[in-house]
């Protein structure tokens, strides 16, 4: 069975893009497809790094911890909010923090914003940085627009079916790249 970890990029009071985290895990635990962690960083609450964590001299054991957990998933969903047009700078700053633990990783990105859009700004700027990190962008994507009209509080969807078609073909992407990379090279 597949490791999956998703990161819940919000720390914000009140967030909501958790709710997407939560389903996430719910529905590839439910429908038995894989092992499924969140990675909360509201939890985590680590503060801005100033060095990459390979240079870093006494990295703290919550900094790998969360390393760990991340090069050993087979595959990354980030959940992440769209904040006027980009997104958080929590999320900036795990991507920035790690390096080879992104290396040739399959991430798939769902996007959630508050109105119509579904948070392609914030899926553009994303992809783009861990592109640059050479992680393996997943091209199948999952926004979210209108937040409070499409989950609710505990990650349930408002409209299950509709959702839960559009997860299957977002998971089996993340699945078929899994596979096509497995065995892969990874720093």
């Amino acid at each position: 069975m597949h490791n999956i970890a998703i990161i819940s990029a919000s720390v914000r009071i009140g967030r909501k893009s958790s709710r997407v985290a939560l389903y996430f895990q719910k529905y590839l635990v439910d429908h038995k497809l894989a092992n499924a962690e969140i990675l909360d960083l509201a939890n985590y609450n680590f503060p801005i790094f100033k060095e990459t964590l390979s240079m870093q001299k006494n990295p703290s054991k919550t900094v790998l911890e969360f390393a760990e957990k991340v090069k050993a998933a087979d595959a990354i969903i980030v959940v992440t909010p769209e904040y006027n047009g980009g997104y958080p700078a929590s999320l900036k700053n795990v991507v920035d923090l790690l390096n080879k633990e992104w290396y040739h990783k399959p991430i798939a990105i769902s996007t959630v914003s508050g109105g119509d859009f579904g948070g392609s700004q914030a899926l553009i700027l994303t992809q783009f940085s861990l592109w640059k990190l050479k992680a393996i962008t997943i091209p199948a994507l999952f926004p979210v627009p209108n937040i409070d009209d499409s989950f609710d509080e505990n990650g349930l969807p408002i409209e299950k079916e509709k959702t839960d078609k559009l997860a299957d073909i977002f998971i089996k992407e993340i699945f078929w790249f899994i596979d096509a990379f497995k065995g892969k090279s990874q720093a």
